[in-house]
């Protein structure tokens, strides 16, 4: 069964067609800079690379151009829409109406379109990418798959915020989660690799890229995680804050006279890495200013591995008993001096790294402790879009 697996954005849609259950990409792509003069159709059919600039006005134009671009037979694609047998759409926030994967109604649209509130950003794009979807491929199941589903079996102590309980009861102030589907996808492959049944397995799950989450992991099961009601909370991120007092909402707003729009728009696109180096929100781009003796770029990444360390210290608290440490996204399978830096000082805890490992693990799950660690130390690539399509094709064959 061919799966057509869509991330649809707000001006953009990422795509990966996957032949199911062999698990084989067949072509994958991005359409950027929809609704400007100059959209970019990018897209790899087997190895050969393909690319489109026009104008794309709506996200339906657009789904419509990567259909085109997907049964083009000159290009070596499907033979036509009806090849695609099912497709799975990623949704950013299913609230507390959804904890796990499901076939796509129309209960199911009113569903994620209720939950609009808590994502304005990104649910709205996710549901118009649903649409377009149902119209272009009538006769194919479609499926919903929520970032936030995998963290929905966290207890209350972990989700509730502490403030009037009349604030959840009316308006679901809570503690939701994001980067779901990565962190569900390394505990299958973690469970894996470490021999054991997922539902014995406790790891401390780190996706970290230009946005960054943590989970805590026990029996298989999110139990706590890092980011809230909305990816803000948590880690020093790309160009997120992360934690911070809350009061310094109010202080900015008397000190500098800034709106809550503008306060917004300084803690989601101009703090973390970017804010404090004054540089970049790039790991790679702080690592090379440090090495030149940029002291901003080494304070920024100072702070951005104490803070992740802080976290792991403390979910190791919620455990108790560790299996495994994993780490995961851009900056986590790639960058081996942040994970030596965050693991820094942790050995009696029972992190302890095999250095040599942790230099060259690159492109594949490894385990980089060293061989008498009583905690494993994992670096697993995520694969978000292959879990959708798991999903999809999961749900799809049983109809």
């Amino acid at each position: 069964m061919k799966v057509l697996v869509i991330n649809s954005g707000s001006s953009s849609i990422k795509f990966e067609l996957f032949d199911m259950p062999a698990e084989t990409v067949e072509a994958h792509g991005l359409l950027q800079r929809i609704g400007e003069p100059e959209s970019l159709l990018s897209c790899t059919i087997g190895q050969t690379r393909h690319e489109i600039q026009r104008p794309i006005a709506t996200h339906e134009e657009g789904l419509k151009l990567i259909v085109d671009m997907l049964t083009d037979p000159s290009r070596g694609g499907i033979q036509d829409v009806s090849a695609i047998g099912a497709v799975g759409h990623r949704v950013v926030h299913g609230g507390e109406s959804f904890s796990e994967t499901v076939l796509i109604t129309d209960e199911v649209e009113q569903a994620i379109e209720a939950n609009c509130a808590l994502a304005p950003l990104h649910n709205p794009p996710n549901l118009m990418g649903i649409r377009v979807a149902r119209r272009l491929f009538p006769g194919a199941p479609q499926v919903a798959v929520f970032d936030t589903a995998f963290h929905q079996t966290m207890p209350e102590q972990a989700y509730l915020y502490p403030v009037p309980y009349e604030l959840y009861e009316s308006l679901k102030v809570r503690r939701y989660g994001f980067h779901g589907t990565s962190h569900r996808y390394v505990t299958l492959r973690a469970a894996a690799l470490l021999q054991r049944p997922t539902d014995q397995v406790n790891l401390i799950t780190c996706h970290l890229g230009n946005g960054c989450s943590i989970a805590a992991v026990q029996n298989g099961r999110s139990v706590d995680t890092s980011m809230g009601l909305t990816p803000l909370e948590g880690l020093m991120m790309g160009t997120r804050s992360g934690d911070i007092d809350p009061a310094l909402v109010a202080f900015l707003h008397k000190a500098r006279g800034l709106s809550v729009s503008e306060i917004d728009k300084l803690l989601n696109k101009k703090s973390g890495l970017l804010g404090v180096s004054g540089l970049s929100n790039d790991v790679r781009t702080l690592l090379a200013a440090e090495a030149e003796g940029n002291e901003r770029a080494a304070r920024a990444l100072q702070l951005y591995c104490y803070r992740i360390r802080k976290y792991v210290g403390a979910y190791t608290a919620v455990l108790g008993r560790v299996d495994a440490v994993v780490f995961t996204a851009g900056v986590g399978e790639n960058a081996p001096v942040i994970r030596k830096r965050v693991l820094a000082g942790m050995e009696p805890l029972g992190y302890r790294l095999d250095h040599e490992r942790n230099e060259s693990a690159a492109g594949e799950a490894t385990d980089i402790a060293a061989d008498d660690a009583p905690i494993r130390i994992l670096v697993i690539p995520t694969n978000e879009e292959l879990m959708i399509a798991r999903d999809t094709f999961r749900i799809a064959a049983t109809m």
